[in-house]
């Protein structure tokens, strides 16, 4: 009679062994050994930073030398909200992200609205490509584009020019409040860039939501007498607003805290990105700084935790 032949197990097979056994009865020792290095990351490299951030605001820079004193004050706090010029800063970022949230959701929800309800297969895909393909490109590229656009000899200049409706362009540009001497030194041409810029970021949740609208509700509106206009503000507009609200998340964060397109675009008033920059590199005042720089944390957070009470991050 032949005796079986097993085959030889080495040692580090049998360790595997054991050790797939001992985490497959053990789940959460499994789930811990899987979350604990990269929250260790987050909380060292992300946290660490927000918390260094927030203790250096309570610093103050000594006037006379220059040196930053690491003892507990309110005076950095009391410097950033007791100047004009800071609320200004605050103001004028805060006011810009706002119109540029708003503008973005009245242009995406039509867009998003189409792809979600009458666009299929290719024309479809085409769609998507056109929303994601300016995202491959260098963002510092497609803002330089931008300027020159908008500049005085650029392609709108020229459009306008060649129309005869210079003269409207020229009305626009006087407009205190959004003009300059030209679309590329103004706060419009600013507001057009950021608004190009982040479209796709506040396209791409609303068609989500859109696409999770049961077909059947829409029917039974109709069914109950709904107009097609009832039926969008009374159906569509509330079961769509969370993928709104989740698009404005990336729209007006992006655009409280970016730097370049208020650098390279725009009038020569300062935005908070600027202002951080200034701070903690030719003046040196790293705790004002470090308070400018926690402000938008500051309404980000509070913007995040409404639009998490709006259902905003199911849409995501």
């Amino acid at each position: 009679m032949n005796s079986i032949v097993r085959p030889r197990v080495n040692a580090w097979d049998r360790w595997r062994a054991k050790t797939s056994t001992v985490l497959y009865r053990r789940n959460g020792f499994y789930l811990a050994l899987l979350l604990v290095p990269p929250l260790l990351w987050f909380g060292v490299v992300y946290l660490g930073a927000l918390i260094a951030l927030l203790l250096q605001s309570f610093y103050a820079l000594d006037d006379f030398s220059g040196v930053i004193v690491p003892k507990f004050t309110l005076a950095t706090w009391q410097a950033l909200f007791g100047s004009s010029a800071n609320i200004d800063i605050l103001i004028r970022t805060t006011a810009m992200a706002i119109t540029v949230t708003i503008a973005c959701a009245i242009m995406a929800f039509p867009i998003a609205y189409y792809m979600a309800r009458y666009a299929k297969g290719k024309t479809k895909a085409l769609m998507y490509l056109a929303i994601m393909l300016p995202l491959w490109a260098n963002y510092l590229v497609r803002v330089y584009a931008w300027k020159i656009i908008l500049a005085k000899e650029g392609v709108i200049n020229w459009i306008f020019a060649k129309l005869g409706m210079t003269a409207v362009l020229d009305a626009i540009l006087a407009t205190p409040a959004i003009g300059g001497n030209t679309l590329s030194s103004s706060y419009l041409g600013m507001f057009l860039v950021f608004s190009y810029m982040w479209l796709p970021y506040m396209i791409l949740p609303i068609q989500a939501a859109l696409e999770r609208v049961p077909e059947s509700l829409i029917h039974a509106s109709a069914d109950l007498g709904a107009t097609p206009t009832q039926t969008f503000w009374t159906v569509m507009l509330p079961l769509a607003l969370p993928g709104v609200v989740a698009g404005s998340i990336f729209t007006f964060s992006l655009t409280l805290g970016d730097y370049v397109i208020p650098n390279l675009v725009g009038t020569s008033a300062f935005f908070i990105g600027q202002t951080v920059y200034v701070l903690q590199g030719a003046s040196g005042n790293i705790p004002l700084a470090a308070a400018f720089s926690v402000l938008p944390v500051v309404i980000i957070a509070a913007y995040l935790m409404l639009a998490k009470r709006m259902g905003a991050f199911d849409a995501l």
